[in-house]
C-alpha cells in the first residue's frame, strides 16, 4: 500500500474503501486483524463490520484501546487518524498492544449517519444490567415535535424555533436534555434503544475475551462535532478513571473536561460506552478519554442532524441527498485546513497516549 502524500489523502471516500485501506495498512503493520461481522447491510448489500487491528503480544498487560465511528458518519475522520497511526507505528514495546477499533458503527459511516440500523445513538446504549432501558428528559418530551418533525427534511424556520427555546429553558438545561439521551422516541436523535444493540453486544464480548490478561488500559474514542473549529477537547465520563486528573493531564498535555463539574463544554451522558468498558474492566485500572475535534457551531451541527433524521424516516434516503451531504461536512469537514489540523492533533494524542500506557507508570 502506498502511503498517503499528504493529510487529506488519510480521508476515505466511503465506508468500503475505508475498511479495505484500514486492512491494508494493518497487514502492512504486521497486526492481528480480528473481523466483527454485522447483519445489517450496506448501500450495495456489502457485508458491514468492525474491524479491529492488534499489534503488540496477544496476552499484554498494558493495552491502549483506540476506537472510532461509534456514531457512525464521524469515522471519516476517526478512521483517518487511525490509518495515520498505522502508517507511523513502529514496534510496539514487550508487554504492551495496540489495539486499533475501525468503526464501531459501520452502518452509520456506509449510510451517512450517526445513528445506527435502528436509529440507535450507540453513545447511549451501553446501560447496565439493572438500568430500564425508558425514560426521557421532561424537556425533550415538551419540544419533541420540533427536535423530530414527522415529515422530509424542509424548511421550518428551525433557527428561529431554536433560538426561542434556548431563551425559554437556557441554553444549558436544553442542551443537556436534548443530548442526554432517551427511550421514548424511537424515532427521535439521541435514542438509546430498548437493548444493547448487536455492535455494542459483539464488541463488549470480544474486549472481555481478548484483554483478559490487561492490567491496565487506556481506552481513547474519537468523536467529531463538539468544540471550536479544528480544536480538540478531551472529556472524562463520570467515575471510570484510575488515573488522577492531573496526572493524566500532564502525560498527555491537554487539559480534561469533566463534563459534570463544566457544563459549558460539553454534557452528561446516559448509557455511554465509557460507562460500559469500565464495568468490563472493574477489576482492572483503565482511563477512559472521549476526543471530541469541533467543527461547526452547536446549531448547525444540530440542525444537520435533524434533517439527515428526518430524511430517513420520512423522505427517500439516498446518499447523495442534500440532507446526507450536509451532515457528512457538518462532522466531517472537506477543508484540508480542518483535516490536516483534526488528522494531527488525533494522531498526536494517539502517541501520547499509547506513551502513556506503554510507560507501567499509571495504576497497575
Amino acid at each position: 500500500m502506498t502511503p498517503p502524500s499528504t493529510a487529506a489523502d488519510f480521508f476515505s471516500a466511503d465506508y468500503a474503501s475505508a475498511r479495505a485501506r484500514f486492512r491494508a495498512a494493518a497487514g502492512a503493520a504486521s497486526a492481528t486483524l480480528h473481523v466483527l461481522a454485522l447483519d445489517a447491510k450496506g448501500p450495495a448489500g456489502e457485508e458491514l463490520t468492525i474491524d479491529i487491528a492488534w499489534l503488540g503480544q496477544p496476552d499484554a498487560r498494558r493495552i491502549l484501546l483506540h476506537s472510532s465511528g461509534l456514531h457512525g458518519v464521524e469515522a471519516y475522520t476517526g478512521s483517518a487518524v487511525q490509518l495515520a497511526v498505522l502508517a507511523e507505528q513502529r514496534a510496539v514495546p514487550a508487554d504492551c498492544a495496540l489495539v486499533l477499533v475501525h468503526v464501531l458503527n459501520p452502518y452509520g459511516m456506509a449510510w451517512l449517519r450517526r445513528a445506527n440500523e435502528n436509529n440507535v445513538d450507540l453513545n447511549r446504549n451501553f446501560l447496565a444490567e439493572n438500568e430500564r432501558w425508558r425514560g426521557a428528559p421532561e424537556i425533550y418530551g415538551r419540544i419533541d415535535p420540533i427536535l423530530n418533525p414527522p415529515t422530509p427534511p424542509g424548511r421550518d424556520f428551525f433557527y428561529l424555533r431554536a433560538l426561542w427555546q434556548t431563551w425559554r429553558h437556557g441554553f444549558r438545561p436544553l442542551k443537556q436534555a436534548v443530548a442526554r439521551g432517551q427511550y421514548e422516541y424511537s424515532r427521535g436523535l439521541f435514542f438509546g434503544g430498548r437493548t444493547l444493540e448487536q455492535g455494542p453486544r459483539l464488541y463488549l464480548d470480544w474486549v472481555q475475551e481478548h484483554l483478559s490478561c490487561a492490567r491496565y488500559v487506556f481506552a481513547l474514542d474519537v468523536h467529531t462535532g463538539l468544540g471550536r473549529w479544528g480544536e480538540d477537547t478531551l472529556l472524562l465520563e463520570a467515575g471510570t478513571g484510575a488515573t488522577p486528573v492531573e496526572q493524566l493531564s500532564a502525560a498527555l498535555n491537554h487539559a480534561l473536561v469533566d463534563v459534570n463539574a463544566d457544563p459549558d463544554v460539553a454534557y452528561e451522558v446516559r448509557g455511554g460506552m465509557g460507562a460500559g468498558l469500565a464495568r468490563v474492566f472493574s477489576n482492572v485500572p483503565a482511563d477512559f478519554v472521549l476526543q471530541e475535534i469541533g467543527t461547526y457551531s452547536p446549531f448547525a451541527v444540530f440542525h444537520a442532524l435533524r434533517e439527515e433524521n428526518r430524511l430517513h424516516h420520512y423522505g427517500v434516503s439516498t446518499l447523495d441527498h442534500p440532507a446526507k451531504r450536509k451532515l457528512l461536512e457538518r462532522l466531517c469537514p472537506a477543508s484540508t485546513r480542518w483535516r490536516a489540523r483534526a488528522l494531527g492533533r488525533g494522531v498526536r494524542l494517539a502517541q501520547r497516549a499509547a506513551a502513556w500506557a506503554f510507560s507501567g507508570r499509571h495504576a497497575n
